[in-house]
């Protein structure tokens, strides 16, 4: 049988086996659908494979190497600790794999058809799937895109997997190099320079604004700045990166004076892009906007509307968790369910040193948007479990609606925050009050108690308020 003759139809196709993608497959599967999701590299996508899961086995590996090595005032000396990083790589690699598998066998379990190539669109209801065995054409009745992002590049630093590396690249590298230049202040590059210099690289980080993270709220930010230094990480702001050389990576610095920042390695993490390259939209009627991401409602739809994108090349958040999430509304749309893309607010979390999360408005957001604002902090150094974690730099920041209590926003900075920025966004979700968090109980000694403080801290200011209007009007 040649396989360029196939003709295939089938229910749902499915572009993109990343996040996104295979919990829309495994959804609509289960809501009685007949789904077949392609793939071009491997199921699980970027996420799985070159970025959230392989950062965070080598930032967990590093923190453990670090934290040894920080552990004599404990009185735990390690005489001597070796990183030995090609076996890091395969430990790595191992994660990579049982997850994979698991997501094969939750394709199977729920009768996916999986089917590994490039997918293009040729028109509204028609995809040609170039793969391994040959070419295969499938005609659907509803589609979902969700082929994700790939790195944005520099012009004049091209990514050569060698000397400039994107984050994937990054994640590889059997050794540390001695010097790492990271071009962009933002949450990927963080996390890698952090990790490699944890490992023992010297680490200088490049960015062209004047905030690292930029949009991230500047309190928290000046929590890692600190940690930062004290890590012996070197931040350029207000740089722009020029060309490498042999000398190292050109740098016109905030003062107007040029420098050559030592290289073994540059990190180019400015960013991403949708991945429609190739993907044949246009064929299918699919709109794009400005900036070549695809344009969609609350359900997910684009302006054809039997095809869906979810995820990054959906544009928004650039999240995992967010892509999943369109994937079971798009998922429900199609089985006739009512859903909709209605959420409060989509978490953010930064696996820096301190951790960083949030959920909601910032402060200087929640007053753009017209609202009088009350905000209520507590400091990790008074938190009996940071102190037993040895690891006390960090807040907890509420800000509120002040005539209402609303909680507007809640933002994190400290150590495992990235497990507390659920309840965050439950309170934004479920519509809570600062009383609502104030009145939790919160068990101790934990890292979760900072939310609670927050909140009390603000309860009594109101309290402290009311008392006061009281007391003036009698």
């Amino acid at each position: 049988m040649v396989m360029g003759s196939l003709r295939t139809r089938t229910e749902v196709l499915i572009i993109g086996g990343g996040t996104g993608g295979y919990i829309a497959a495994e959804h609509a599967a289960k809501l009685g659908k007949e789904v077949t999701l392609v793939e071009a590299d491997k199921l699980g996508g970027t996420c799985l494979h070159h970025g959230c899961i392989p950062s965070k086995a080598l930032i967990s590996s590093a923190d453990l190497v670090h934290r040894l090595r920080a552990a004599e005032d404990r009185g735990i000396v390690a005489a001597e600790i070796r990183v030995d990083g090609r076996k890091l790589q395969e430990w790595k690699q191992k994660v990579l794999n049982r997850l994979e598998s698991g997501i094969k066998t939750l394709m199977k379990g729920a009768d996916v058809n999986v089917v590994h190539g490039r997918a293009r669109l040729t028109g509204p209801r028609e995809a040609v799937v170039e793969g391994p065995d040959g070419v295969q054409t499938f005609t659907f009745e509803q589609c979902i895109v969700a082929t994700g992002s790939v790195a944005a590049g520099l012009p004049h630093l091209p990514f050569d997997g060698e000397r400039v590396l994107d984050a994937a690249a990054a994640l590889d590298l059997a050794e540390p190099p001695g010097r790492l230049v990271v071009v962009g202040g933002g949450y990927i590059g963080l996390e890698l320079g952090i990790l490699y210099r944890k490992l023992g690289s010297e680490v200088t980080v490049v960015e062209a604004t004047g905030q690292l993270l930029p949009g991230t709220d500047p309190d928290l930010v000046n929590v890692l700045m600190r940690k930062l230094r004290r890590l012996g990480v070197t931040v350029h702001r207000n740089a722009r990166a020029g060309t490498l050389t042999d000398a190292g990576l050109e740098v016109q610095l905030e003062d107007g004076r040029a420098e050559v920042l030592p290289a073994d390695k540059v990190l180019v993490a400015v960013g991403r892009r949708p991945n429609t390259e190739g993907l044949g939209l246009e064929a299918a009627g699919v709109a794009l906007d400005e900036r070549g991401f695809v344009r969609v409602d609350e359900q997910c739809r684009t302006r054809v509307p039997h095809i869906f994108a979810i995820g990054d090349v959906a544009g928004g958040p650039l999240l995992a968790h967010k892509a999943g999430h369109q994937g079971r509304v798009a998922a429900e749309v199609i089985a006739g369910r009512p859903s909709a893309c209605d959420w409060a607010a989509v978490p953010a979390v930064v696996f820096t040193d301190p951790e960083i999360a949030w959920a909601g408005l910032s402060e200087s957001e929640a007053r753009e948007r017209g609202y009088e604002v009350a905000v209520g902090k507590f400091l990790y150094t008074a938190s009996g479990r940071a102190l037993t974690l040895g690891e006390t730099d960090g807040l907890v920041k509420v800000v509120a609606d002040r005539n209402t209590g609303l909680v507007l926003g809640i933002h994190l900075c400290g150590p495992e925050v990235s497990e507390l920025a659920a309840e965050a966004t439950l309170a934004l979700e479920m519509g809570a009050v600062v009383e609502d968090l104030a009145s939790t109980i919160h068990p101790h000694p934990t890292l979760s108690e900072g939310i609670a403080e927050a909140s009390l801290a603000l309860a009594r200011e109101a309290m402290a308020a009311a008392a006061r209007e009281v007391a003036r009007a009698r």
